[in-house]
């Protein structure tokens, strides 16, 4: 197995750049952004279960 150094890594990756960015899962989202994916999601399905059905 390969020893890994804790400050070789931190060369190659440095975290100070990165102190604002915050990942999608932390991320609230509002009411209005829920309706707008429900939207989606009914447009989507409409189109693939509705347009072959009618086909």
């Amino acid at each position: 197995m390969a020893d890994h150094d804790d400050h070789a890594d931190h060369e190659h990756h440095p975290h100070g750049g990165d102190e604002g960015r915050v990942t999608s899962p932390m991320q609230e989202f509002t009411t209005g952004q829920v309706g707008i994916g429900f939207v989606v999601l009914l447009v989507g399905l409409a189109v693939t279960f509705g347009l072959p059905l009618l086909f």
